[in-house]
């Protein structure tokens, strides 16, 4: 089996969310694949450091080469390492990560030339951004999903009285958390035992605010912090709705877990998330910020069991094509 070099955010140990490089890679390597990780530096200099550093020392002992590709800060490690991967003459996969990835082709399309039209292959885990990339004329574009373990996974059904309300995300100002909180104040007026739990670590200052604008209001809110997945998915049985309130994203591995759990999905519906969930058959869909269509979208899912069951059931169904065991051939056929 082939060597393989993941670079990526590896930093769950430090309080952060758990990302791909943390799931796809041990799936990976129960394949059979040998893994070399790069990197959980919590520094940001010292990660790249060390992303460089891992691409040179290994250079002559592996394969092919996986980036996480985002579109923010970290956009920087995905140019660096795949430039010194051309001159290494390594073959490298970036992998799409970031939900404005299709903004970062518009403002810097040199940039992005020189790291995707060189690449072994382009990995997009979305439609969305497989279709924003093929009309930017982007070659080696191969659609693979995220995937999950359905084996984690028990689909539990629901009875909603009163609406329980979850999200699960890191606390960002991209990711509107404070959303969350708006559509929990109103819903809290007509349904006085609904709750909200909010699981997820720290990133720009968010949880703080958000935490404010809930004392604020006199909201009783569940802030967990950071949870593990086993953690969040046994403490996702005492709710009933899962909530998703980001003004960008990709393909939110959060959500997929959600459908696979049987909780009925409200989201805004903002890049991939349309290729995602199919508005009134696995989800109900609103605008970006548009909080009084999410408190309309929650209060039509309370009090319509029939419209909660099917959102549940079909999301079920479709989370399944996410299993591991279907996205592994996808895998297995460009790295074999």
């Amino acid at each position: 089996m082939k060597n393989l070099l993941y670079i990526g955010n590896k930093l769950s140990q430090h309080g952060f969310s758990v990302t791909s490089i943390e799931t796809l890679g041990p799936l990976l390597e129960g394949e059979g694949y040998t893994l070399f990780y790069a990197s959980s530096k919590k520094n940001k200099a010292l990660r790249l450091l060390d992303m460089v550093w891992s691409t040179l020392r290994l250079r002559n002992k592996i394969d092919y080469l996986l980036i996480d590709t985002y579109s923010t800060s970290n956009f920087w490690y995905a140019l660096l390492v795949s430039q010194l991967a051309r001159l290494l003459k390594i073959k490298y996969i970036p992998m799409l990560r970031g939900g404005d990835l299709p903004g970062r082709l518009s403002k810097n399309p040199a940039l992005c030339a020189m790291i995707f039209n060189h690449a072994y292959k382009n990995i997009a885990p979305s439609g969305y951004l497989l279709e924003h990339f093929q009309k930017k004329g982007i070659q080696n574009m191969t659609y693979i999903p995220n995937t999950l373990d359905m084996s984690n996974y028990n689909f539990l059904k629901r009875e909603i009285i009163q609406p329980k309300l979850l999200w699960v995300r890191s606390f960002a100002a991209i990711y509107n958390p404070f959303m969350a909180v708006e559509v929990f104040r109103e819903i809290k007026k007509q349904f006085p035992e609904a709750s909200l739990c909010m699981v997820g670590p720290e990133k720009d200052g968010m949880l703080a605010k958000t935490k404010e604008l809930a004392l604020k209001y006199n909201l009783d809110v569940n802030f967990t912090g950071k949870l593990s997945k086993t953690d969040w998915i046994r403490l996702s049985e005492n709710y009933n709705i899962f909530i998703n309130t980001t003004h960008f994203d990709n393909t939110p591995v959060s959500v997929m877990e959600a459908m696979a759990l049987g909780l009925p999905v409200v989201s805004t519906n903002v890049g991939g998330i349309p290729f995602l969930l199919d508005d009134k058959k696995t989800a109900l869909l609103v605008d970006d910020g548009n909080t009084e269509a999410m408190i309309k979208a929650v209060k039509k899912i309370t009090e319509n069991k029939n419209l909660a069951e099917d959102l549940a059931q079909n999301s079920r169904a479709k989370a399944e094509s996410f299993d591991w065991q279907q996205v592994k051939s996808l895998w297995n056929k460009i790295l074999c």
